[in-house]
Parts: C-alpha cells; sequence; structure tokens
C-alpha cells in the first residue's frame, strides 16, 4: 500500500487536508482497493467535506468490482456489496481515534543485565566456581526427605545454594551458538552427502557440555528469552510454556542458508539413587542451500547419587536425513558393573549407515569431552571428526554492545540480582531475589486467571499432540542479530 499525500493551503481559505489516491493490494488473493482522499473543489472551496474518501475493492485480474468504498476518514466509512447492495460499517473514527492519552514517560533506570560465562571442558578455577557450597552430600540426602522414588520433579524447587547462576533457558542458547570455532557453518561446506552428514555428527556431539554434580540452573519464567550472536549465526530461545516446562529455540544463519529449530522439555525421574532427565522434544538442523533437514535427539542426563556421586550424559541418540537416507545411531555413556563405570563416562560410540540397507559406512569411537574418530568401514581409514579441546574450551562471557536494545525478557535481565548474589556468595540476597522472580511469575498467572486470558508466546507457534508431542514453529524466518555477541576465538 501507499499513503495519501498531505496537502496545505494558504489561500483562499488556510486548511490542511490528506488528498491523492492509495492502493492496497494482496498478490496472493488477486484482490485490490482503490481509494481516492479528499473531495473535488470550486475554485479552491471544498464542495463536499474535505475528509471525503471514496474507492471500491475489485479483482485485480477480472477488474470486477467487489464493493464501493463511501465515507469519511475522520468519522464512518461503508463498504457496499455489489453483488446484493448490502452496506455496512468497517471503521468508526470516533471509536478508533478518540480519547488517546498521553504516553507516560518513567524515569529510565539503567537495565541490569548479568551474564555468565558458558559451560566450557575445562575446570577453571573462576568466579563461577563460587557458588559450589561445602558439605554438598550432607545437603543432598537432607533433600530426599522432600521426594521419594517415582517422584516427577519437574516442578519441584532448589534453593539458591544448589543453583549455577544463570538459567536453563541460557544453557539451552549456550549449546548451540557457544563454540571456540564455526562447526555449524562447516556442515554447510561438504562438497558430499556423507561429507555433510559427517559435520552434523560433530556439531551434534559439539552441543554437549560438562555437567557439574550438585547445581543445577534456575528453571525459566514462562516468556523468558535469550537472544545472542555468534558472528553471522544468531540464536533465539523462548519459554514457551511453564508446566509442563517446554524451550523452543531458533537460530539462523542468513548467509549460509543454515536453519536450527528446536524445542525441548525435560522429564526428570527419580530413581531412588538417581535422577533421570530425559530430554524429549524435537531438534532440526536445516541445511537449505542442499535441501537438508537432519532430525536429532539428545541424551539423557543422569545424576547418581551413590554409590559414587557423579553426572553424566547417557542414552541412545539417532541423527537422520531423510532426504540422503543416512543415520546414525550413537550411544553415549561406558557399561557399569554395580554401579561403577566401566570404561570413561564420556565415552561415545555408534555408527553411521544406509538407513534402507542398513550397510554400515563408518564407525564412530571417542569421547564426547575429548576426541571422536570415524573408520571408514570400507578401506579401514580412521578420522578424528570432533576435538572438544578446540571446540567447547576457554569460552568466554557474551558481550553486551547496547544495553538499550537487550529485551525485558532476557534471561540476563529476568535473574540478574539472583545471578549477581550467587556469584557473591550473598545466599541471603540469593534467596530473596530468586523469591521474587518466582513469585512475579505466580501473580501474573493469578491476575491471567482472573482475567479470562490465554498467554501466548512472542517468538513462536506452539502446539500439542498426544502422537506427536509438542511442536514449536518460529514465527520470524530469520532471527534478528542481538544486542549480545559471543565470540568464537578460532
Amino acid at each position: 500500500m501507499n499513503a495519501p499525500s498531505i496537502m496545505i493551503r494558504f489561500l483562499p481559505v488556510t486548511s490542511s487536508d490528506w488528498v491523492g489516491d492509495v492502493v492496497i493490494r494482496c498478490p496472493e488473493s488477486g484482490l485490490e482497493a482503490e481509494l481516492c482522499y479528499g473531495g473535488q473543489t470550486l475554485l479552491g472551496f471544498r464542495a463536499s467535506r474535505r475528509s471525503g474518501i471514496k474507492g471500491k475493492i475489485i479483482d485485480s485480474t477480472s477488474r470486477k468490482i467487489l464493493y464501493e468504498i463511501n465515507g469519511h476518514w475522520d468519522s464512518i466509512v461503508t463498504v457496499k456489496d455489489k453483488n446484493n447492495g448490502e452496506v455496512k460499517v468497517i471503521y468508526d473514527a470516533k471509536e478508533v481515534i478518540s480519547g488517546l492519552q498521553i504516553p507516560i514517560v518513567k524515569d529510565s533506570e539503567e537495565t541490569k543485565i548479568v551474564l555468565t560465562k558458558p559451560t566450557s571442558l575445562e575446570k577453571e578455577s573462576d568466579a563461577e566456581s563460587a557458588y559450589k557450597a561445602p558439605n554438598l552430600m550432607k545437603r543432598i540426602l537432607s533433600l530426599f526427605k522432600n521426594v521419594r522414588p517415582g517422584s516427577d520433579l519437574t516442578n519441584f524447587q532448589l534453593p539458591p545454594l544448589f543453583n549455577m547462576p544463570k538459567s536453563q533457558l541460557q544453557c539451552f542458547g549456550e549449546e548451540v551458538y557457544s563454540t571456540a570455532c564455526d562447526l555449524l557453518s562447516r556442515c554447510n561446506h561438504g562438497r558430499t552427502p556423507i561429507e555433510r552428514f559427517i559435520s552434523v555428527l560433530a556439531w551434534s556431539i559439539s552441543t554437549r557440555r560438562p555437567p557439574t554434580f550438585g547445581v543445577v540452573p534456575y528453571n525459566p519464567i514462562l516468556g523468558e528469552t535469550h537472544h545472542v550472536s555468534s558472528g553471522n549465526l544468531n540464536v533465539l530461545a523462548e519459554m514457551v510454556s511453564h508446566h509442563p516446562p517446554v524451550a523452543a529455540l531458533h537460530a539462523t544463519n542468513e548467509k549460509e542458508n543454515i536453519e536450527t529449530i528446536w524445542c525441548s522439555y525435560p522429564v526428570p525421574k527419580f530413581n531412588g539413587t538417581a535422577v533421570e532427565g530425559q530430554v524429549h522434544g524435537k531438534r532440526q538442523l536445516k541445511l537449505h542451500k542442499h535441501g537438508e533437514t537432519y532430525e536429532m535427539n539428545a541424551p539423557s542426563l543422569m545424576i547418581r547419587f551413590l554409590p559414587v556421586p557423579s553426572s553424566d550424559w547417557a542414552g541412545n541418540v539417532v541423527i537422520r536425513c531423510p532426504e540422503s537416507g543416512l543415520k546414525a545411531e550413537l550411544c553415549y555413556g561406558g557399561q557399569t558393573l554395580f554401579g561403577f563405570r566401566a570404561g570413561r563416562r564420556s565415552s561415545i560410540k555408534g555408527k553411521i549407515i544406509d538407513s534402507a540397507s542398513r550397510k554400515i559406512f563408518y564407525e564412530i569411537n571417542g569421547n564426547w569431552d575429548g576426541i571422536v574418530t570415524v573408520k571408514d568401514t570400507n578401506n579401514g581409514e580412521v578420522k578424528v571428526i570432533y576435538d572438544a579441546k578446540e571446540v567447547i574450551s576457554g569460552l568466554q562471557t557474551p558481550i553486551v554492545k547496547d544495553s538499550e536494545r537487550v529485551w525485558p525478557s532476557e534471561s540476563a535481565v529476568v535473574w540478574s540480582e539472583v545471578n549477581q548474589a550467587i556469584l557473591n556468595k550473598d545466599w541471603e540476597k540469593a534467596t530473596a531475589a530468586k523469591k521474587f522472580v518466582e513469585e512475579r511469575q505466580r501473580e501474573l498467572a493469578r491476575e491471567r486467571i482472573k482475567k479470562g486470558e490465554t498467554w501466548l508466546p512472542k517468538h513462536f507457534a506452539v502446539s500439542y499432540t498426544k502422537e506427536r508431542g509438542w511442536d514449536c514453529v518460529p514465527i520470524q524466518k530469520w532471527v534478528p542479530p542481538s544486542p549480545i555477541q559471543f565470540q568464537t576465538t578460532l
């Protein structure tokens, strides 16, 4: 559509009017509106009301007139159906642009943003290690009084002493953007489907980060977001449901024409001596340049209390590409003997196969926190496809380039007071700040119920069926750049 002109007259009578022709068209439906603002004039004087508006809605192909438009933009506008003569009011200016109030400008306060380092491979003794509290086992055992075997821990809340200074939503985003080198773009550069598949496999392994026993991130609040850019990659995660907790993620690299869409909902279960955090949800990586979509799941997080406290990634992961017919079957975690691990806890084994014939092309072996190799079953050649030390070591805290452009829903804003208090080991302040965030969440939920309102995500269309589970579809084609920047080191 276009806009009418503003006509300012000095003679014979001073006036200012909207005049001219306006065209509104919709290529998809083939509909078009032709409007004329302003009446005819006689020697400079207006023969009809200055605010007159006339026109028609037509089929742009046949030029058939469907409706006649008549009225005044500062009062009533009607349309008349040319088929049956029915006239109806489509616009009433008195209802739409009357009684408008002056916007209220409140004293602005600088937004507090507290970001922390992504989880890295190395066990650094930096400020983030300060949240590890003494007598951990004693406090863990005290928690057993509140849970029983088979309990659903989805809504279980931990005190800040057990929290790391970040939200689970931030951890979710870090899996995609926080790498020392750009493995995601490399997925696009393979010359053959098998080369691209191996690159996707390596990138998938890079999303695993060392879990820390005894501390967990906060449960995100409804509508919380985490929006970060790393080079040409823009990542946006949003908490789209609170009960049950469902997070959606959309990451795009417009230059490489790459898109990642994840939907994640953890289902933690307490089994007496361990907690298994199963991660459900659809994960897709789309290489639009090659017309390929890669579908994958994630391993479970296994937290064991006895006989030796530990936290590991465990379980089966499948990566498949329907277009090429290639499939990877992976197993995270070694075998156990009476609760003790017989091999390195970070072991990963598997194979790349043709999904139709089940022919094995490559054998996968290694450790997700070390080296992972693939062995060509045709010629026995072994090559390294992933080195954790190169990819997830030395990761730095993202930088805020423009604090005024950071959304109020940003995870580092929502939890800023809690983050800072935990980093300072001020547990009383951390407890109070965390309680404030959670109570505010409950208050907003009560207000919505009272008003009969339904909360909707801002960045995703969300659906659920028993057959397919949760599905999250991005509303925007491309994620916009973020004022929060993560810098790769390679």
